[in-house]
């Protein structure tokens, strides 16, 4: 058992309650960006995929083209300059896993 996981999510449990909330309010305004950045078809560079995702840029490049982050498939797109520019696609996870069929 990776035990750094454990003690992050045991020193979560020990927020106080409006500092959890707080968080959710915070990943429900980022999981809604990204919906919308989804749904009208944007695209994005990788470091405002980082920042979306909260992660170091490098780190977006190194998972290769296609991936899963998650409710959306990334996918690069292309490269603009020295920009690789990315995609949202938004997976319906019941149907994607063969759930609902």
């Amino acid at each position: 058992m990776d035990m750094t996981a454990y003690s992050n999510a045991d020193s979560l449990d020990n927020l106080p309650r409006e500092v959890r909330v707080t968080q959710l309010q915070n990943l429900m305004e980022t999981l809604a960006i990204a919906d919308e950045i989804a749904s009208k078809g944007y695209l994005i560079t990788s470091s405002e995929l980082a920042d979306l995702m909260d992660i170091n840029a490098s780190a977006v490049t190194s998972r290769g083209d296609n991936w899963v982050w998650r409710n959306w498939i990334v996918s690069r797109v292309r490269r603009e300059g020295n920009q690789i520019l990315w995609q949202l696609e938004r997976v319906d996870l019941v149907n994607a896993e063969g759930v609902d069929e």
